[in-house]
């Protein structure tokens, strides 16, 4: 009886090795095309690059009136004297802008110090144009001041009560509309200082890029509001 046992077991091992070798050799035929493939996909793929950055768009124009570049441009210069009061406040023409309502990219101011006998100009800009400066405000160099210079009167800012569109819109009134309308692309520039002879304030709007060539020159008085005259 044991004979036969031992001869029973010995048959059925010699069945699961035969099974087990049946099924190795089912396997490796796969796993060896499963590895194959693996191969290749890794020679063909190329590497990931790294993804583009988008490249920053070009920043359009600030355009701001003049109240507001020279609340700016005044806290820079009482940071360099403390007693800093202005004599002049004046747009900078520019290719993004035209000034038509009283807004420009870019406009400075000059300001001098009583104890210092010294002034210094300050630039706000906004503007990306050719020639522009940079955006911010940039200080300019410190000068020589002489009090006694009519034209470098400085003035307290509570006089500054009219903006430059305001008082553009005063000098279209007054001659400016019909510039535009016969030259359309005629830039206006604005400056504003002291009138030592009529102790006032004033704007003067200017119907080109400068005085020099100016279609016509209207003033408007800083604090009122009031057509003045036609300069020119």
């Amino acid at each position: 009886m044991e004979t036969a046992a031992l001869g029973h077991t010995e048959r059925n091992g010699s069945e699961n090795s035969r099974g087990s070798r049946k099924i190795s050799f089912t396997i490796f035929p796969a796993l060896l095309i499963i590895a194959f493939v693996a191969i290749l996909a890794g020679c063909n793929s190329e590497p990931s690059k790294p993804a583009e950055e988008a490249k920053p768009q070009p920043k359009g124009p600030e355009l701001i009136t003049a109240r507001s570049a020279f609340q700016k441009l005044y806290v820079a210069a009482r940071g360099w004297n403390v007693d800093a009061k202005p004599y002049r406040i004046e747009s900078v023409v520019t290719s993004d802008g035209n000034g038509h309502d009283g807004k420009w990219a870019v406009w400075r101011a000059s300001f001098a110090s009583a104890t210092a006998r010294s002034e210094k100009t300050y630039t706000w800009s906004g503007s990306s144009a050719d020639g522009a400066p940079s955006r911010g405000v940039n200080p300019g160099i410190e000068d020589s001041y002489n009090p006694n210079n009519a034209s470098t009167q400085v003035f307290d800012m509570a006089f500054l009560k009219i903006d430059s569109d305001q008082a553009e819109e005063t000098a279209q009134k007054h001659g400016g509309d019909k510039i535009l309308e016969k030259t359309p692309d005629t830039p206006v520039s604005y400056v504003c200082d002291w009138n030592h002879n009529t102790n006032e304030l004033v704007w003067h709007v200017i119907y080109g890029a400068n005085r020099d060539n100016a279609k016509l020159t209207v003033s408007v008085n800083a604090s009122t509001g009031e057509f003045i005259r036609v300069e020119k």
